[in-house]
């Protein structure tokens, strides 16, 4: 497996159709540019359909790009945006999850879920197990579901609080979104392994310098500018292991790709090790009946 991979190593997509969320702007945007440009029909699944429309122009009149709109923080509107794609999509090759909160002040979804829990993961969860069936026929489909390295930082799966009503610590909810995001990733693996045809990888940015990281703590957007040249990469270079993961025809389902570099902040893309905890099978298999308890979607697998 090549340690020098690049956006130049991305074979051709003409004929897969990338479905992306939070695709207007930063490592979502940098993905679906690049798919694009390599000849995906792309959707870009987004919550401001304005902003999705003026990204869908940025990446050129001859880019085969349709906009969705999708509010992750409303099962509504997740429901509606699987039907409209069920509905105008023959199939589905590349579903990436990437759409997300970072260090909100506590807010809640529509539904009462804790702002990072209710969007990074069961949004995801319930969009994922909606859209999976037009995923299962295709040979070589696979769910990227973007992570980070904030999975390693205060996280846990506190299911004696999952929306963090009794306090709330904004990197640890963080942190246990994130590894919420890993968990699901390789629990649909375990899943899917049996059908042979789709499969599930999991990719993290490092740091990437985007919109992301408006809502840090004051403290590190004071010493972020200081620090961001030796510690974080471009949203581009950032998109690389989601496309690596996405489109390497040497990935494997259950994979996690990140940066190569000290601390995974950055570097080439390359296959990594996640934390030992989100390697645990049973806190996996109970966030996943959790995460159908709470959303009301079973996944068509398992």
């Amino acid at each position: 497996m090549s340690r020098n991979w690049t956006e130049r190593d991305i074979p051709s997509q003409r004929g897969r159709v990338a479905v992306i969320t939070g695709a207007n702007t930063g490592l979502g945007f940098d993905t679906a540019k690049a798919l694009a440009e390599r000849g995906a029909t792309v959707v870009l699944a987004v919550r401001d359909a304005e902003k999705g429309k003026k990204a869908a122009a940025k990446l050129g009149a001859n880019a085969d790009v349709t906009v969705q709109e999708l509010d992750l923080a409303a099962l509504d509107s997740v429901r509606a945006a699987a039907a409209d794609l069920r509905g105008t999509l023959p199939k589905i090759d590349l579903l990436i999850n990437n759409a997300g909160v970072m260090y909100p002040p506590r807010q809640t979804t529509r539904e009462g879920f804790e702002l990072q829990f209710g969007t990074n993961h069961l949004g995801h969860f319930a969009f994922t197990g909606l859209l999976l069936d037009l995923l299962l026929p295709v040979e070589g489909s696979r769910v990227v579901t973007v992570a980070s390295i904030a999975h390693r930082i205060r996280a846990a799966i506190h299911f004696d609080d999952l929306q963090w009503e009794n306090s709330y610590d904004r990197v640890a909810a963080y942190g246990q979104a994130k590894l919420a995001n890993l968990m699901f990733s390789y629990e649909l693996q375990r899943r899917l392994a049996p059908r042979g045809t789709t499969a599930a990888v999991a990719a993290h940015p490092g740091v990437a310098r985007t919109e992301l990281m408006r809502n840090s703590p004051a403290v590190v957007r004071a010493v972020f500018p200081a620090v961001a040249p030796l510690f974080t990469q471009s949203s581009e270079r950032g998109a690389l292991p989601i496309l690596r993961a996405a489109t390497d025809p040497a990935a494997l389902g259950g994979q996690y790709y990140g940066p190569d570099g000290l601390g995974g902040y950055r570097g080439r893309p390359q296959v990594v090790a996640s934390s030992p905890q989100s390697y645990d099978v049973a806190v996996q298999r109970r966030l996943w009946t959790v995460s159908e308890e709470l959303t009301g979607v079973k996944f068509p697998v398992g």
